[in-house]
């Protein structure tokens, strides 16, 4: 297998409705009304964030983990407006984050599915997981959705604002995908 491709700036990827594209600094107020959302970050696992430079600063972290070749993020953007954020981070591990306004609207399987078709043709991953709260029964919809299975449960693995949550690790693995090509699922780029 050829080694895994690492992308300072990952390439745009367009799907039916939506734009995965790098984050830039203009999408600050957008991922700041995300992540300061305490419904939105009910199963994150830190606590909302306090201000906008808690989120400059969370920006850069994740801008210094894609240009070292550790991270590949997306920012997610529907008619032109910043509605969620995708990432795989960890060498395999997909994590995601949608304004609460497009939840229930198909936005967050699009997106991941076409984050999961660049790994899985790109990076030349056997393998991609995830790992989420498990109240969190939304999430674990999506991840089921994508084909992912649940693989280890762990107690006590946050301790956020105090309290102890869980975590449900999945995995979809590539010799389970269906036999269609990313391209023949949507994937342009």
């Amino acid at each position: 297998m050829q080694p895994a491709a690492t992308f300072a700036t990952p390439p745009e990827i367009k799907t039916e409705r939506l734009v995965l594209r790098p984050i830039r600094d203009d999408d600050l107020t957008a991922l700041h009304a995300m992540l300061s959302d305490p419904e939105v970050m009910r199963y994150w696992s830190t606590l909302p964030h306090s201000s906008e430079a808690e989120t400059a600063e969370w920006i850069a972290a994740n801008r210094a983990a894609v240009a070292a070749g550790t991270a590949i993020e997306y920012g997610v953007d529907y008619q032109g407006k910043l509605v969620g954020r995708g990432i795989l981070w960890n060498g395999n591990e997909i994590g995601y984050l949608f304004a609460k306004a497009y939840w229930g609207h198909g936005f967050a399987h699009e997106a991941m599915q076409a984050l999961i078709d660049f790994a899985f043709q790109f990076r030349q991953l056997d393998e991609i997981t995830a790992d989420i709260d498990p109240r969190n029964l939304a999430s674990r919809k999506l991840l089921e959705r994508l084909g992912f299975r649940p693989t280890i449960y762990k107690e006590r693995t946050f301790c956020i604002g105090g309290a102890w949550s869980d975590s449900q690790y999945f995995a979809l693995r590539r010799a389970e995908l269906p036999s269609t090509k990313p391209r023949e699922r949507g994937l342009t780029h």
